[in-house]
C-alpha cells in the first residue's frame, strides 16, 4: 500500500558541447584568502509551473556567496549576471580591485554555460584563471554542491514556489541569511560575510 514518492529533478549540466574544456587547476591549491578561488554551480528551484535555475558563485575561503542569479531558463544570461555581480562585489568590497583578484581562479563544472565563449571572455578580460572539473565532477566541486544543499535544506529553497517572483524573493532572503547569519564550523563558527570582509 505504501509507495515511495518520486522525486523530480532537473539536469543542470550539459557537458556534451563543442567548446573548450579547461583542466582542474585547484586540486593542489591551498586556499588561504578570499578571492583566491570562486566556485560556480547551477541548481534548480521548483515552482508550480516548472523549474527555475539558480546560478551561484561562492568564495571558497570565506564560504560567502558573492554572486547569484535566479532565472526561468538554463540560458547563459543567468550565469553571466551572477558572475557580473561577483565582480561588482569585489570592486566595492576591496580597496584595490586589481590586487584583490590577482591570481583568482574560477572553478566550475564543464557545463556549456561556463565553457561558452562569452563567459570565458569575461573571465579572461578580468585576468581570472579558469578551472573545471574533469572526471568526478560532483567531487571536484563538492563545496559548491554543499552550499546548494544548505540553501535547500536549511533555508527552505527545496519547497515548490508559486511562481518565479516568489522563488526570487525566497532566494534573496535565503542567501542573505546564509551570508549574514549562518555560523560555519569550518570558519571557527564565524559567518561568511565577516570572514570575507575582514580578510579581503
Amino acid at each position: 500500500m505504501l509507495t515511495l514518492r518520486k522525486k523530480y529533478s532537473s539536469r543542470t549540466t550539459n557537458s556534451l558541447h563543442r567548446f573548450y574544456k579547461y583542466k582542474n587547476i585547484i586540486k593542489n591549491v591551498k586556499v588561504t584568502k578570499p578571492n583566491q578561488v570562486w566556485l560556480s554551480d547551477i541548481t534548480y528551484i521548483r515552482t508550480v509551473k516548472g523549474f527555475c535555475y539558480l546560478a551561484l558563485i561562492t568564495d571558497m575561503y570565506s564560504r560567502k556567496i558573492v554572486g547569484y542569479d535566479l532565472s526561468d531558463s538554463l540560458e547563459l544570461k543567468g550565469c553571466v549576471r551572477a558572475l557580473n555581480k561577483a565582480l561588482y562585489q569585489v570592486k566595492n568590497t576591496c580597496t584595490e580591485h586589481s590586487r584583490s583578484i590577482k591570481q583568482l581562479i574560477h572553478h566550475s563544472d564543464r557545463g556549456i554555460q561556463y565553457c561558452s565563449n562569452q563567459y570565458t571572455q569575461i573571465l579572461k578580460r578580468n585576468r581570472i584563471n579558469i578551472s573545471m572539473t574533469e572526471e568526478n565532477h560532483c567531487y571536484e566541486n563538492a563545496l559548491a554542491e554543499r552550499v546548494n544543499g544548505i540553501l535547500k535544506d536549511e533555508f527552505y529553497l527545496d519547497q515548490t514556489f508559486t511562481d518565479t517572483a516568489h522563488a526570487k524573493r525566497a532566494t534573496k532572503n535565503a542567501i542573505n541569511l546564509y551570508n549574514e547569519i549562518r555560523l560555519h564550523l569550518s570558519l571557527d563558527y564565524k559567518i561568511p560575510n565577516m570572514v570575507y570582509k575582514l580578510t579581503a
